[in-house]
């Protein structure tokens, strides 16, 4: 299925050694010059693919949920270019980390509209960072989840302002919390970096704005609930920031919208509908999530991978022939939790997740990139789910995640060399229908 993968090792194994020892050094100082890097945004073209600079863009990537949090420490600010170093020094391109932190201690949103300005410079450091190592963000902006205050706390911060709210899914729906998360996206998007001196909203360096990380609502199955909060939000947050590309998060579960997609759920309802949130005007490119361990963990690890598969080439079919946007697969790893785990078997299936993205995207790019769940630094074990990738201590790892940006890299060369040579054809034939008026 993948012949460009298997032609490309010889190439790609001369490069490992040199990344390798560039992983084993220190990264250099943390409060280093940002450099102008970037001379535009990431954006999309017609052809439902990824763009850069007018070129097509097919990345590797990677999730790092944690480096406001921890850049907020001082001692700890060096963790954050260290991860960003040594992830550039993979060919990892693209970060997907968190842009919220609400209520409890060490929060960015201590109460609403109430931010913490030593954690918001965190987080102005943790773009700086990025654009310095030549790495690309995705920013969420609040959590499906009560880890870092999420649904839940601005649930919660609405009753003790004497709102009469139920549950966690009022979210959705009551007017004063959605007033509070407009806010929210409203403070993240005009905020000026006091490193850079950029708003973010003008900051190329950051690819796209997440709304929410793996939104659920559980009392409408339907997804049309969940659907009508994207309309709103993603109307607001593109009323403030045309410039950035815009995604919503979800996982990839299918709702009412289209029935018969929900076979491919296989029982999972979580209040979502994929092609529906997916066909909004202001969302820019559509994004699943695949964790077969977590949503199957009675099956083998053959059928894991099947699903794994199947869910996969679903939702390819449907960017390409129904949403007509491009498609990123922003979380899959592998939990060394599982019954049975190995770091062979973990590389296995991070292979076999990276042959099926780069088989997806070589037939025409809608299939962008992937994300994988997540790196970590040295001395981060309190941080620890299961999930981490540690550089300097997973070498075999690295020599996967290494190979996969390089055929990512060389597949982007190959597609932006067709569409030059697609655009010198169409101007040879334009000129010669030019000469024959003429004659």
């Amino acid at each position: 299925m993948v012949k460009g993968f298997k032609l490309l090792s010889l190439l790609i194994t001369l490069t490992l050694l040199q990344a390798l020892t560039v992983l084993a050094s220190d990264a250099s100082s943390n409060a280093s010059k940002v450099l102008p890097i970037h001379s535009d945004f990431v954006s999309v073209d017609p052809r439902n693919k990824f763009i850069l600079q007018g070129s097509p863009f097919l990345f590797n990537g990677f999730n790092s949920y944690w480096m406001m949090s921890v850049a907020a420490n001082p001692s700890d600010m060096h963790k954050i270019s260290d991860v960003f170093s040594q992830a550039a020094s993979t060919g990892l391109t693209v970060c997907r980390t968190w842009a919220f932190s609400d209520g409890g201690p060490g929060a960015l949103q201590i109460s609403p509209g109430v931010y913490d300005e030593k954690v918001f410079q965190a987080l102005d450091f943790v773009i700086a960072e990025a654009r310095r190592n030549k790495i690309y963000l995705i920013l969420s902006l609040v959590n499906n989840y009560k880890d870092y205050g999420g649904r839940a706390q601005y649930v919660q911060w609405a009753r003790d302002a004497g709102e009469a709210v139920n549950g966690e899914d009022d979210f959705y729906v009551n007017p004063v919390v959605k007033q509070y998360y407009k806010n929210h996206v409203m403070k993240i998007l005009t905020r000026k970096n006091t490193i850079s001196k950029v708003v973010y909203k003008d900051d190329p360096t950051i690819m796209a704005w997440e709304l929410i990380n793996e939104p659920r609502c559980q009392i409408d199955p339907s997804g049309k609930t969940l659907d009508a909060w994207v309309r709103e939000m993603a109307a607001y947050a593109k009323s403030i920031d045309e410039g950035h590309l815009l995604e919503i998060g979800m996982e990839g579960f299918y709702g009412d919208s289209r029935p018969e997609k929900k076979t491919f759920n296989h029982g999972i309802q979580v209040g979502t509908d994929f092609i529906s949130s997916h066909l909004v005007p202001q969302i820019d490119f559509a994004t699943i999530h695949v964790y077969p361990d977590l949503w199957f963990p009675e099956q083998n690890d053959t059928a894991q991978i099947a699903f794994a598969r199947e869910w996969m080439r679903s939702h390819w079919d449907d960017a390409r022939t129904i949403l007509n946007k491009p498609l990123v697969l922003a979380e899959f790893g592998k939990s060394k939790k599982d019954p049975g785990y190995t770091v062979h078997g973990r590389d296995m299936y991070m292979s076999s997740i990276y042959e099926d993205i780069y088989g997806f995207a070589m037939n025409g790019g809608t299939f962008g990139g992937g994300l994988v769940w997540q790196v970590f630094g040295e001395g981060m074990e309190s941080y620890y789910d299961g999930f981490e990738i540690v550089f300097s201590q997973n070498l075999s790892t690295n020599v996967v995640i290494i190979k996969q940006s390089q055929v990512m890299a060389v597949l982007s060369h190959r597609l932006r060399t067709n569409q030059e040579e697609e655009k010198n054809g169409d101007e040879e034939m334009k000129n010669k229908k030019n000469d024959e008026v003429k004659t």
